[in-house]
């Protein structure tokens, strides 16, 4: 029991002592991030293998402060880019995927130089394939696309005020983004 209370107000303490950080995202910031993706949502299976690996950018333009007290929200645009093969028996296809979308943040300061946010993306994604091999017709291509939505939660742990490492988790493009972010 006593271990439980002490427990208790340890976090307690731990959650009134993040709320106290000062907020590094504001109005008026502009961030660039980029980032290598790891893991994906879109192609998965035995005979997948990846051409080209996820990458991903988006800028972030800061619009209001004062949200939820120390919060900041932010709009921007994002983009994302993979490549995949389908190959089985030397016949298969070549997929890529483009992924354009707007990008609605929330951003909440929890930990000393660590921007934390989340967010929303709604876009679009352009898929084409290409066939290739013996079994088929090497001539036949096609592209398709789709409304998208996707939910992101994230952080950028600034080395110096204008550079920081980035971690995003969300369903995109990727399951999880890493890189780097320059704020102007």
């Amino acid at each position: 029991m006593k271990k439980s209370i002490l427990l208790f107000v340890a976090a307690v303490f731990s959650l009134t002592q993040l709320t106290a950080q000062e907020s590094l995202f504001a109005k008026g910031d502009k961030v660039l991030s980029i980032g290598l993706g790891l893991g994906t949502s879109l192609y998965s299976g035995s005979y997948y293998s990846m051409t080209f690996p996820p990458l991903a950018a988006s800028v972030e333009f800061g619009v209001k402060d004062g949200v939820f007290e120390k919060g900041s929200l932010g709009v921007g645009v994002g983009v994302g880019y993979t490549g995949y093969k389908y190959e089985y028996a030397d016949w298969g296809w070549k997929y890529s995927n483009f992924i354009l979308g707007a990008r609605g943040y929330l951003h909440y300061p929890l930990v000393k130089k660590l921007d934390t946010y989340t967010g929303i993306t709604l876009g679009y994604n352009i898929s084409s394939a290409n066939e290739f091999g013996t079994g088929g017709d090497p001539d036949y291509d096609y592209s398709s696309g789709g409304f998208i939505w996707a939910w992101f939660v994230g952080g950028r742990y600034y080395l110096k005020d204008n550079f920081a490492l980035l971690a995003e988790l969300g369903y995109g493009v990727t399951y999880l983004t890493l890189g780097v972010a320059f704020k102007f």
